[in-house]
This record gives C-alpha cells, structure tokens and sequence, in this order.
C-alpha cells in the first residue's frame, strides 16, 4: 500500500489538503498604517513658517490649525502622524510668535521713526521760508 497517497483528503505529509497543517492560517502581508495627511501638510506649513520672513506669520497659523485637527483625527481614527502634528504644531507657534514679534517691532519702529521724521522735516521746512 502506497502510504504518500491512501485516500485521504490529507496531502502526502499528513498535513491538510496539499500538505499544509490544518492550524496554519495564509500569511497577509504587513500592510502600515495610513498616515495622516494633515500632519503632514501641519509639519510642512511649520517648517516653512519659520523659513519664510514675514509671511511666516500666516503659514504659522494655518500650520497651527492643520496640525490640531490632525491631532483630533488621530486620536479618533487612531492613523499615524501623531509626532509630525506636534511638531508642525510646535513649529508654527515658533513662526507665528517669532514673525509676530518681528511685524510688532517694525510697526513700532516705523511709527516711532516716522513720527520723529515729520518733525524734522516741518522744522527744516520751516527754516527755508
């Protein structure tokens, strides 16, 4: 009698059908998690709010409203991203207070100094009449 083959429904190694192990499960790829795309976009208006002058004020803004929602979604929908919306988070705030306070002090700079101009022009307008 031909013991590779006797009429079960199991393979020739006893196992299930074809020779597999009757516990064993197919093995499915790793598939990541998705990662966010707000932490992302949070991450890349940040860095860019503390790299372009001025306008670093309004990106650092919307960086800081990027990465909050995308803080909320990931603690909803458990994705990943967490640390790129902290860090666009942190990062916005860095630019929007740095190019805050820079804007504040040229505003101030300019009404001081202009203020101090117009004087010295009348008087020196004056002098020539």
């Amino acid at each position: 009698m031909d013991s590779s083959n006797s009429g079960s429904s199991f393979g020739p190694r006893g196992g299930g059908p074809g020779g597999a192990h009757p516990s064993q499960q197919p093995v499915h790829p790793y598939r990541p998690h998705k990662t966010n795309g707000k932490s992302i976009a949070g991450l890349v208006l940040g860095i860019l709010a503390i790299i372009l002058p001025y306008i670093g004020f309004l990106i650092g803004i919307f960086a800081i409203i990027f990465s909050s929602l995308a803080m909320k979604e990931i603690r909803r929908t458990s994705e990943q991203g967490r640390g790129l919306a902290i860090a666009g988070l942190v990062c916005g705030i860095i630019g929007t207070v740095l190019y805050g306070l820079l804007l504040a002090f040229v505003v101030i700079a300019l009404v001081f100094f202009s203020d101090s101009m117009n004087v010295e022009y009348y008087n020196n307008f004056n002098s020539f009449s």
